[in-house]
């Protein structure tokens, strides 16, 4: 009886041990599993940050095609206007101030500040 005794002793003083180091051993995980947490969270905003700049450079690039593109559009019917009818410089004036509407009204709506046409 007393040997039992003394097996069950050395048994849960051998237990308190392995837990202690199993304690020690998830303390050390649970500090490594944050620190790759904190890590991959950190690269996370790093990787939307730079989606966020590549798709700002893509709209400014869209905003300016669009105006250019109005502009040159009214200018070229301006100038093939004159040429036809002999209105110049009245045809390539008109058309390019034109143009410039139509080119910051695509701005706009390419920028969503204004609804498409035909209001869907």
């Amino acid at each position: 009886m007393e040997g039992n005794k003394d097996a069950e002793n050395s048994e849960r003083s051998t237990g308190g041990q392995d837990n202690g180091k199993l304690d020690t051993r998830l303390e050390q995980l649970n500090a490594q599993l944050s620190t790759l947490r904190s890590q991959e969270d950190a690269e996370q905003r790093q990787q939307a940050q730079r989606q966020s700049n590549s798709s700002g450079f893509a709209l400014a690039w869209r905003l300016g095609a669009e105006f250019i593109a109005g502009v040159l559009v009214g200018g070229v019917i301006g100038y093939l206007i004159d040429m036809w009818l002999g209105w110049s410089p009245w045809g390539l004036i008109i058309f390019l101030l034109l143009g410039f509407v139509a080119g910051m009204l695509n701005m706009l709506r390419a920028a969503g500040k204004l609804p498409p046409p035909g209001g869907a």
